[in-house]
């Protein structure tokens, strides 16, 4: 530990005076709890009867006080505040203004006493920002900063950062360090106390523009969305409280893992979901193929729906006539025709569309009545309007459209589609986009994913879907361009911040750039920002897993960790069976065969060799994940329970008592565990549809890991790894 760092054991008498620093900054700490349960009863005690005017407004009052109640909670083993900056001189700038020889404490909300005075400022605030970004190359004001140690929520250690003493230059924080490694046990907690200088650019970032963070495994790109939401909340409360945020995650359990963070940092307001929530018109029961769901997420299905949305509008074939008193008022054909054309060209949306179309012809009706010498007004042509032949002609020239009648229509009936997908898919194209056989109705189509996708596009097409103020995409580099669309949709007046690695994804359309993403997600200009400094991953097991990155990901720059780990990484090999010798047993599938691999009974002795690997990682501090391919999760689950471990499943809450999480490859994207257990790598790249992908999957699982990696193989290596 520095110089400049502290601990102590003892506390002086309670009440006493004490000269020690470090019980100094625990008496502060008190009277911050005081302060913030203060605010809290103040709140609770808001007498809101004869306030609000309407029991709407009442109600929104009430939901607003909720909130904040549950905002101002102290949490007892989360920090109230984890840093001090002392300030020297004033620098210009709104983060030092009157700041001159004061000092701030800084934490995960703001906290003021009884005068009104701030005992803790928001690590949002501008002032807070020097305590990221300040160094000695520029120290923004900053004379000292002072990190604080934490055990079990009490106040154990502190550290302090000269930043105008050059004998101090070389100095790492050992405090920094321990709160990056502490053993994650729970769901994921927040970043606050140890944002970096480039995460926290990315974070404060304006909220009118869009950003996407390429970032390699451990670089805390999950956490540093979560945080610029948090932060844009603080910075533009009142612009997003009427717009609204949303977080989208890969999957479930990862939503239930990040789920604390945000409230953890005072905001519980923020929806959370995934991209199949957002498009949920129809129960999905059914799964493609990788061919059909890489074409029906191909960005050319959004033109096919545009045809087949508007395939139902017909050109008039006869006049409309209307009668008004004892006058007949008549539209010919080629005059609606003009009408209908004109809607057609504006490309706008078809329910938008048909509800202008009665209007227009009204206002024509109009026009002839004015050259009639009547002079009718606005009610006149609204009464036109609604007449029965003009609705009659609404009907039968602009037809209503249900995307998700459309979309069956599209998938099950091959001369529609063709009609639609003419010169944008090849016949064999449109073969792999229908449905294998014939369906009876909506209710019982096999509906996919990707065909949810289709509707949500086809649902836009003729209705413009609401947009948020601000959407975090996690885990971006797996979604199709349609399922980027409809992403995008929900943002077309707000920001994004893109969340990914390109390297890590792991279905057929993954993403093969960002600028091909940002394009079809509606925001080419958004800025790409690029992490490559690991906090998570130990140095050896970043640096072996990179050994993947030349087949999965050319063109990306390998990422280097912060933190070296020595006997972080284990491999451990079980020997096969013996085979017979039998010449025909030599491929890798009929080796996985002879050792059982593919049966539901498994490889009795790897199965042995990981439940032993799992007891080894127990006797270590924090979570543990065994990590494996689906297909060998059910002789994995069966050897735990007949060894007596029991076992989490992804997403659940890890606790003392619960650390070991079994966890199939297809759901380990997001999730970390400070000890992992990585089952048979040759299964986890052979149960995806191609070795590309696979070896994907492989470099997602093997930077899982925050302490230490333990590999467990029978079949060899894929050779990338050496």
């Amino acid at each position: 530990m520095p110089s400049h760092a502290h601990t102590t054991s003892a506390a002086p008498p309670s009440g006493a005076p004490s000269d020690d620093p470090l019980e100094r900054e625990r008496a502060h700490l008190r009277s911050s709890r005081a302060a913030l349960r203060a605010m809290r009863e103040d709140v609770e005690s808001l007498d809101l009867t004869d306030v609000a005017g309407t029991w709407v407004s009442a109600e929104v009052l009430r939901k607003q006080i909720e909130n904040r109640v549950t905002a101002l909670a102290d949490l007892a083993h989360t920090p109230l505040f984890f840093g001090r900056l002392d300030y020297r001189h004033p620098v210009g700038g709104e983060q030092a203004e009157g700041a001159a020889g004061e000092r701030f404490y800084i934490g995960r909300r703001h906290v003021h006493d009884a005068d009104g005075d701030p005992l803790v400022i928001d690590w949002r605030a501008p002032v807070s920002q020097a305590f990221y970004r300040a160094g000695r190359t520029d120290p923004m004001g900053v004379e000292r900063r002072r990190r604080f140690g934490y055990t079990g929520g009490e106040l154990t250690a502190y550290e302090d950062e000269h930043l105008t003493d050059p004998a101090e230059a070389d100095t790492a924080s050992a405090l920094l360090a321990a709160e990056i490694e502490k053993p994650r046990v729970g769901p994921m907690r927040d970043i606050v106390a140890t944002i970096q200088p480039e995460q926290d650019e990315i974070v404060r970032a304006g909220v009118t523009g869009s950003v996407c963070v390429q970032g390699a495994p451990g670089t805390g790109k999950t956490a540093v969305g979560l945080h610029r939401v948090a932060y844009l909340l603080y910075a533009h409360r009142d612009r997003l409280a009427r717009t609204g945020t949303l977080v989208l995650g890969p999957n479930r359990s990862f939503l239930r893992y990040i789920e604390q963070v945000l409230p953890a940092l005072g905001e519980v307001d923020v929806a959370q979901a995934t991209v199949e929530d957002l498009v949920a018109h129809v129960p999905v029961r059914a799964a493609d193929p990788a061919e059909s769901a890489r074409l029906k997420g191909d960005a050319r299905m959004a033109e096919v729906l545009r045809r087949a949305v508007r395939s139902g509008v017909r050109m008039p074939t006869e006049p409309c006539v209307v009668v008004r008193g004892s006058r007949r008022w008549r539209i010919p054909a080629y005059e609606l025709q003009e009408i209908v054309e004109e809607l057609l060209s504006r490309d706008i949306r078809y329910g938008a569309a048909r509800e202008a179309l009665p209007q227009r012809i009204a206002h024509a009706v109009l026009v002839k009545m004015e050259n009639g010498g009547e002079a009718p007004d606005d009610r006149v042509q609204d009464a036109v309007a609604r007449a029965q032949p003009v609705k009659a002609a609404v009907k039968e020239l602009w037809p209503p459209v249900d995307p998700v009648k459309l979309v069956y229509r599209l998938l099950g009936d091959a001369e529609f589609l063709a009609e639609c997908a003419d010169g944008v898919l090849s016949e064999e194209e449109q073969r792999a986009v229908r449905w294998p056989g014939p369906v009876r109705s909506v209710k019982s189509a096999p509906w996919t994913a990707a065909d949810a996708v289709l509707v949500d596009e086809a649902a836009d097409l003729v209705r413009r879907t609401p947009s948020l103020g601000h959407v975090v995409l996690d885990e971006a580099q797996d979604l199709s361009p349609m399922q980027y669309r409809a992403v995008g949709r929900r943002c077309t007046t707000g920001s994004v911040t893109v969340l990914g690695d390109i390297a890590q994804g792991t279905t057929p359309w993954a993403t093969a750039s960002w600028a091909e993403a940002l394009r079809h997600l509606g925001k080419p200009e958004a800025v790409v920002d690029e992490l490559t400094r690991s906090f998570r991953v130990p140095g050896e097991v970043i640096t072996y897993a990179s050994r993947l990155l030349p087949s999965i990901a050319p063109g990306l720059a390998p990422a280097s960790s912060v933190r070296e780990a020595a006997g972080a990484l284990e491999v451990r090999r079980v020997p096969l069976p013996e085979l017979p010798e039998d010449s025909a047993v030599r491929d890798l599938a009929a080796l996985d065969r002879a050792a059982g691999l593919a049966g539901p009974a498994g490889h009795p002795a790897l199965d042995a060799a990981v439940v032993t690997a799992c007891r080894d990682a127990l006797e270590r501090e924090g979570s543990v994940g065994l990590i494996a391919a689906d297909a060998r999760i059910p002789s994995l689950a069966a050897a735990l329970r007949s060894a007596g471990m029991p076992f989490l499943d992804p997403g659940d809450e890890t606790s003392a008592g619960a650390r070991l999480t079994l966890v199939p490859a297809s759901l380990a994207k997001g999730l970390e565990y400070d000890q992992v257990v990585l089952d048979e790598p040759a299964a986890v790249v052979a149960g995806e549809p191609d070795e590309r992908t696979g070896l994907r999957r492989l470099y997602v699982l093997l930077t899982r890991a925050v302490s230490g990696l333990t590999m467990v193989h029978s079949q060899p290596l894929p050779a990338q790894l050496g």
